[in-house]
């Protein structure tokens, strides 16, 4: 018998199927980049602020996206 390895199920992952471009984009839209560039104080936020930049940072910098999701979750929790 061939058993295929099982997809990782996460259906109590709340970020399960957002990519990390929606979630910029939700940010900068609740926030605007002024007030994320003071919640999370990475260059990509402050300094000529742009979705493409802020993704590219973002994906090369583990600890940054994690600030990004986590104030991305927190945002959701605030909106309920």
């Amino acid at each position: 018998m061939s058993e295929q390895p099982a997809a990782p199920a996460q259906p109590r992952n709340p970020l399960h199927g957002v990519t990390l471009e929606a979630m910029v984009n939700a940010l900068v839209a609740h926030y605007g980049w002024a007030e994320l560039g003071q919640r999370i104080p990475v260059r990509c936020f402050t300094h000529e602020p742009s979705v493409a930049s802020s993704l590219k940072f973002l994906r090369k910098t583990p600890w940054a996206r994690e600030k990004v999701e986590g104030l991305y979750l927190y945002m959701r929790r605030q909106q309920r």
